[in-house]
């Protein structure tokens, strides 16, 4: 962890046996909540893929979208909400994946990504990786060639990073 990174660990408030017994729930809220923080971790994701070409930012519901659309913005890229099943109005492309607790599915709009636009995934935590391979899955699905996959936090120990293979995985913080 750089050093400079420490005021973005401080704002990371854990809670114990949330939202089961025996998990350490990292709650970015006090992150979120302060400016300085908050674009400390925007500059932080933006700079770890500084220099890749980047046509669309994708965002993984919810707190991906907090960090996705401000990165976006800040790259000049267009954003794509990633989103669980049945929220999205129009024709999509679904993924099931597997969660710590259980299984889910993610939806993207059929149109949201042409083929060979360079996409950035952004989320909030890297967990088992469930969610983050089933995004890069979407965004490949619909000939989209991923530039990376950033997030403010990975939980080390949960292994997620070795579901996405090869991929360039960035991390601001690790536990």
């Amino acid at each position: 962890m750089a050093a400079d990174h420490e005021a973005l660990r401080a704002s990371v408030r854990d809670i114990d046996d949330y939202p089961t017994e025996g998990v350490t729930f990292r709650d970015i809220t006090p992150l979120l909540g302060d400016s300085a923080t908050f674009a400390q971790s925007i500059h932080g994701l933006v700079g770890e893929f500084a220099g890749a070409k980047v046509d669309r930012v994708v965002g993984v519901e919810s707190r991906g979208f907090l960090f996705a659309s401000a990165v976006a913005f800040e790259i000049g890229a267009g954003l794509v909400p990633i989103r669980k099943a049945g929220k999205l109005p129009w024709a999509v492309v679904r993924e099931e994946y597997a969660l710590e607790y259980g299984f889910d599915k993610l939806e993207v709009h059929r149109d949201a990504i042409h083929p060979g636009e360079r996409i950035l995934i952004i989320d909030d935590v890297l967990a088992t990786g469930g969610t983050a391979a089933a995004t890069a899955k979407l965004v490949e699905t619909l000939g989209g060639v991923i530039a990376g996959l950033g997030f403010v936090i990975e939980i080390d120990a949960l292994g997620g990073r070795k579901h996405l293979g090869e991929r360039a995985v960035r991390s601001l913080l690790h536990y």
